[in-house]
Order: C-alpha cells, then sequence, then structure tokens
C-alpha cells in the first residue's frame, strides 16, 4: 500500500477529490501520514517541509537493492562478534548534523520528468545528486545484533533506508532498514482523538474520521502562529 493508496481511499471515505499528504510513506512503513483537505491542501507545502521522527530497525550483515527488507539481498557479510554498541554509535554520530546523502534509487525523485523508482523498476541506475540533510538527533533504544533499533529526528528529505545502509557501510559489514515508523511530523503527534486510521477510512467510517480532523485553525494554534 502506497501513500497514494491512503489518499484514494480518503477520498472515497469523505466523497471529495481536493485531498492530499504531507510526506511520502514508504509501503513497508507504518504510522503518521499527514493527510490536508479542502482549503487545507493551500499549506500542504508548508507542513511537509517541517521535520519528522521516526522509529526504525536496521539489520547488519545484509545490503539489499532497495536499501530495505523489500529489496533483493545485493551482498552478504559477517558481522563482527566483537562489535560494540560504542563503535555503532561513533558510526551514528558521523551522520550527525548537517551532511550529504545520494537518494536511493527506489526514491520519488525525478530524472528527465521520470521518477527514480520507475526506472528503477526497468533495472537501470542513475547518477543521483547528493542532497544536504539535518539530523537533529539520534538514540539506540535496542543493540540486539544483527539488529539495531534506533529513533531520528530528521529534516525534510531525508532517507531513513538510506541513513541504515550507510549505517553498514562505515561499520564494514553493510545493513539494510527492516522496519519503519514515523511518530511525528512537524508538530503533529499522535493525540488520543485527534488522528484516524486507515481502517477508520477503508470501511467508510466518515463521522469518526472528521471528528478526529484538526481545523486550519487548530493548526496554526499547534505551529505557534
Amino acid at each position: 500500500m502506497t501513500s497514494h493508496d491512503v489518499v484514494a481511499v480518503a477520498r472515497r471515505c469523505l466523497n471529495t477529490r481536493k485531498i492530499g499528504h504531507c510526506g511520502t510513506l514508504d509501503p513497508m512503513a507504518t504510522g503518521m501520514l499527514i493527510l490536508v483537505i479542502g482549503s487545507a491542501t493551500r499549506i500542504q507545502d508548508l507542513l511537509m517541509s517541517e521535520d519528522k521522527e521516526y522509529l526504525g530497525t536496521a539489520t547488519l550483515g545484509t545490503t539489499t537493492s532497495t536499501q530495505d527488507k523489500e529489496g533483493e539481498p545485493l551482498e552478504t557479510k559477517e558481522v563482527p562478534a566483537d562489535l560494540t554498541e560504542a563503535q555503532v554509535r561513533a558510526a551514528f554520530d558521523v551522520q550527525m548534523g548537517d551532511f550529504y546523502q545520494t537518494p536511493p534509487m527506489v526514491s520519488a525523485i525525478k530524472k528527465d520528468g521520470v521518477p527514480l523508482y520507475k526506472l528503477a523498476r526497468k533495472g537501470q541506475e542513475v547518477e543521483r545528486e547528493p542532497r544536504l540533510v539535518h539530523v537533529f538527533n539520534y538514540e539506540i533504544s535496542r543493540f540486539a545484533l544483527p539488529e539495531i533499533d534506533f529513533k531520528v529526528t530528521c529534516s525534510k528529505g531525508f532517507y531513513v533506508r538510506t541513513y541504515a545502509h550507510d549505517l553498514g557501510q562505515r561499520l564494514g559489514c553493510g545493513a539494510h532498514l527492516s522496519a519503519l515508523r514515523r511518530t511525528r511530523s512537524g508538530h503533529f503527534t499522535f493525540v488520543p482523538g485527534k488522528f484516524t486510521t486507515f481502517d477508520a477510512l477503508k470501511e467508510g467510517r466518515r463521522e469518526e474520521v472528521i471528528s478526529s480532523m484538526y481545523s486550519l485553525y487548530d493548526v496554526s494554534k499547534l505551529r505557534g502562529v
């Protein structure tokens, strides 16, 4: 299921065409996807530009064609038995603050008007321009090799799958992203009663969905405007 699939289901539930989303979630990911409806589509770019927070799992030892568990394995290496959490933390520390990240081929960035992921599906790989990104903070919540659970707060345009892949490259054993959940987008968090579920949209529980919405005034207050 893609983010666009969620938008299509929301359109049917709310019987309106004017809906967009604020930041694509990968099909394997779970968590927060902000939808803007009606006149709120005017602030879509504004909300998309804000920082995000993710929970992820990096699995060391195997690189894949998509940098996550959905891809084909490319290379498998033994994870050093003596690898310590301090060494992993040092590798994470390299990816703090401002740095450049090369978008994966499965991203929605366009090359000559064609999204990279469509080229990737044809087995094509093209040169990608590195992009400046920012990591505000990270935490390692579980260290159980070959898996490392982490939380990262990052800027717009950040690829968590590439974050995990590059971690593996620095450690010398490779890695891929095996789980991902978005827990915050800008000022939006999971506040009880102020979010809805995909099941509610799919089952057409319109009143329940509407009751969870933020008005434009609510959004302004939330952002301190």
